[in-house]
């Protein structure tokens, strides 16, 4: 009779995308074969890269081993490349944390080592999972937690490609990507009357505005999101003007920056974001869910208009969206429609960055020194060009691969996105701390009789 594992064909291919779209094969059964680990080694050893379950009603416990599970020994065993993620059942999964096992058996159970401290024991005989926490990173005293699991499993893991490349790069991106998400949760304006920083994603339609939205949501959610619609084709599906906040978790508090977001920019007049809005979204007057209307722009008189907006209100960044694959077919009335705003966002004394979308591979990229990409010389111009034409500095640039179809995280694609928003607030401060005292307060009232701002 086949045994068969316990994992559902969703389970099974959400967990086979998420290491690289491998092939599992089944190697061990708890319920079915020895509840015993020495019986476990002796169908896993020698076995090549590995995936255990541990499951439990909700949750499956998962750590992928690049190398085989060891000899039967009491002795630790050298360090073995490994990933160890929970996987929830009803939502999607992320790697937490990224490690160097060691393992070794001790009274029937086998120890997991990390960093040289236990951390976790699997018992098979007893069927509990026993994790292992300290107070403190140089305190010797475990407190230990036990928890009484369903299944134990152990698969072969096939067809991983360049296995050691692989486990480089997820170790790579998981040691930035979590200290970028603390830096980022714990971010204050340096600015004390600022509550959040407004960041306003500007560019033409199905350049990706509302995806990058998406993906910075996603990230800090946890799982995949789609608040922000996106369209399937150039026709811009934003009509309202939305101030999107971004929350850690999904009951969590918000975090101190929003993304803006609006209607695309076409090359069209009375088609796309109406350029008479630009100013009043800028100077923080016109309010979330505003609806857009391309050929009729806000104006005082609306019911909804705010007539005296804060330092806080306004928009502190302006992101300029555009696809990298087609910046060369950028229109002459586009890059006139584009350095117009550029002239408005500079007037204002507002922070800008390029943001060019659409990166294949952006992942391998770095972000600081992006000459060295791997990309043909003329996008380099190209890109070179569109700093000048919008005379955005070039440390200002940076390249994304947005969240678009996917329905897991990435821990690659999230250390990407999430250094360009560092880098985006960190710009932003270097503005804010340049303003004059006298900015810091309220901007005085729109004169509605000259159309104008009266400072």
């Amino acid at each position: 009779m086949a045994v068969t594992t316990r994992l559902t064909w969703n389970e099974e291919k959400r967990l086979q995308k998420l290491l690289g779209n491998v092939s599992l094969r089944l190697l061990y059964k708890s319920s079915v074969h020895q509840s015993d680990i020495f019986y476990l080694l002796e169908r896993c050893i020698h076995q090549g890269p590995t995936v255990t379950i541990i499951y439990f009603s909700e949750v499956l416990w998962v750590v992928f081993m690049l190398e085989h599970y060891p000899e039967k020994s009491d002795k630790l065993t050298r360090p073995n490349p490994s990933l160890q993620f929970s996987f929830p059942k009803y939502r999607e999964s992320e790697i937490t944390a990224v490690l160097e096992t060691e393992m070794k058996i001790v009274s029937k159970q086998l120890e997991f080592y990390f960093f040289g401290k236990k951390k976790f024991s699997v018992d098979l005989g007893k069927a509990i999972l026993s994790t292992y926490t300290s107070k403190d990173n140089d305190s010797e005293q475990n407190s230990c937690c036990k928890t009484k699991f369903l299944e134990c499993e152990v698969f072969r893991a096939e067809g991983i490609k360049d296995d050691t490349n692989y486990i480089s790069k997820i170790t790579r991106a998981m040691k930035y990507r979590n200290p970028l998400v603390a830096e980022l949760r714990a971010y204050k304006p340096c600015v004390h009357i600022i509550s959040e920083i407004r960041i306003l994603l500007l560019g033409p339609t199905g350049s990706g505005k509302s995806s990058f939205i998406n993906s910075v949501k996603s990230i800090f959610r946890g799982q995949r999101t789609r608040h922000a619609p996106v369209g399937a084709d150039t026709t811009s599906i934003t009509e309202q003007y939305r101030i999107y906040p971004i929350k850690y978790g999904k009951y969590g508090t918000c975090l101190q920056f929003s993304l803006c977001d609006s209607m695309g920019i076409h090359e069209k007049e009375g088609v796309g974001l109406c350029m008479e809005d630009i100013p009043y979204i800028l100077k923080g007057c016109v309010p979330d869910r505003y609806q857009l209307n391309p050929k009729r722009p806000i104006t005082p008189n609306h019911p909804t208009f705010i007539t005296s907006p804060s330092l806080k209100d306004r928009i502190h960044c302006v992101a300029y969206v555009l696809d990298i694959n087609s910046i060369q077919d950028l229109s002459s009335k586009m890059v006139a429609k584009l350095k117009e705003i550029q002239k408005e966002v500079l007037k204002c004394g507002i922070a800008c960055v390029l943001l060019f979308t659409n990166m294949d591979n952006c992942s391998t990229l770095p972000q600081d020194n992006f000459l060295n990409m791997a990309k043909a010389m003329t996008s380099q111009s190209q890109i070179m060009d569109v700093s000048k034409m919008l005379s955005v500095p070039i440390y200002n640039t940076f390249m994304v691969e947005n969240y678009t179809s996917e329905w897991e995280l990435d821990p690659l694609k999230d250390t990407q996105i999430l250094f360009v928003l560092r880098q985006m607030l960190r710009i932003v401060d270097d503005f804010l701390e340049d303003l004059p005292l006298e900015e810091t307060g309220n901007l005085a009232p729109f004169c509605s009789s000259h159309k104008a701002w009266c400072f």
